[in-house]
């Protein structure tokens, strides 16, 4: 946009750029959301709001079945960190498919901030895969429902937040949960193993630094999705390369997997690709509907995720597995009212005692008529 003065008039002239200039990719319209080829803004809400949410828990229950089904069989438990090693291999050659189908290909974030946010990434997913060697699948489940507790105590110790009373009342809502359901876990199950405890909140302290991290990296540096995936998934591929060969567990690994190729590489890769479809809904979900409405359909995903473990895969079962979830969804649930309190008025007592009052009036008026 040029100004011109001439004669103590302003002219302002505006160049509009030729159709053939294509915006960048990182810059596009709200309106254009396009998920797996399929563009949701050719359709209206309520279409929009089931296909995402069908996307999220088609593939993310398919996700979980695998990975419980992976770790099923027999002999397959200490390998953990190769199963992550392919996973992060499959993660690479996605992200690099799909940044090939953009114009811009250009790699904006330092490389730097990529090793940190590729060495979060291992230690989240590493760690989370390793512990369904020591731990049931619905447990595990549990506690990554559970990432506000590492990000409220980093917030206290790190940055001296002070939260209100729903973020406490989560807080402790879910630590009970989590302590009711593993104490549960480890009365009845044969396989409960306190490694496991301590591999998943290791994952998930990870999980609440990564997410930070990738978000102020994205919006400082504009950098896209795929972007994001390639490079963050390759430099984790080769860190767990280098681990697992100077540990010398790569060796028999590949041997053990080599032996059951199909029940390995191909579930594995089946189970890739689902969680890699899913995160695409569920950003989709959040861009469209927001946070609220997108902590709600994954929950209930996890919700139902578990039941289905249970269904499919024998283990034992007590309905303090019951009443200690619900304790963690109620968590959840003020943790997200806490964030919304705007959007979401619950009555307060008063407004319930009036309401009740009136309630009572017109029912005797109604009699006395």
């Amino acid at each position: 946009m040029d100004l011109k003065f001439n004669n103590s008039r302003k002219y302002i002239s505006i160049t509009v750029p030729p159709k053939t200039q294509t915006m960048s990719p990182h810059i596009k319209s709200i309106d254009d959301i396009v998920v797996l080829g399929i563009n949701l803004s050719r359709f209206n809400k309520l279409t929009q709001f089931f296909i995402c949410v069908a996307g999220v828990f088609i593939f993310y229950l398919i996700y979980g079945y695998l990975q419980e089904l992976i770790f099923s069989m027999e002999g397959f438990k200490s390998y953990g960190w190769y199963l992550t090693l392919v996973q992060f291999a499959f993660y690479s050659i996605f992200g690099l498919i799909e940044l090939q189908l953009i114009q811009d290909k250009r790699r904006r974030i330092p490389g730097k901030t990529y090793m940190i946010i590729a060495f979060l990434t291992v230690g989240t997913m590493g760690l989370s895969n390793t512990s369904l060697g020591y731990l049931n699948y619905p447990t595990q489940v549990i506690f990554k429902c559970c990432k506000l507790i590492p990000v409220m105590l980093g917030g206290v110790f790190i940055q001296g937040k002070r939260y209100n009373i729903a973020d406490v009342s989560a807080a402790v809502c879910m630590s009970l949960g989590l302590i009711w359901f593993t104490l549960a876990d480890s009365t009845i199950a044969p396989n409960f193993n306190l490694t496991g405890v301590i591999l998943i909140s290791l994952a998930l302290c990870a999980d609440a630094v990564i997410g930070n991290v990738q978000e102020k990296a994205m919006k400082l540096h504009n950098a896209s999705n795929s972007e994001m995936v390639l490079y963050s998934y390759s430099i984790g591929f080769v860190y767990i390369l280098l681990g697992l060969t100077c540990t010398s567990g790569l060796g028999p690994a590949v041997t053990f997997c080599s032996k059951n190729p199909i029940q390995t590489y191909g579930y594995a890769f089946l189970f890739s690709l689902t969680g890699y479809f899913g995160i695409s809904f569920v950003l989709a979900l959040i861009k469209i509907f927001g946070a609220l409405l997108a902590v709600t359909v994954t929950t209930g995903r996890k919700a139902m995720t578990i039941v289905l473990s249970f269904m499919f895969f024998a283990k034992p079962f007590t309905f303090q597995y019951v009443w200690s979830g619900l304790l963690v969804v109620l968590g959840i649930f003020l943790n997200v009212y806490s964030k919304n309190m705007d959007k979401i008025r619950l009555p307060s007592l008063y407004d319930l005692i009036n309401k009740t009052v009136e309630m009572r009036k017109s029912r005797t008026l109604a009699q006395t008529v």
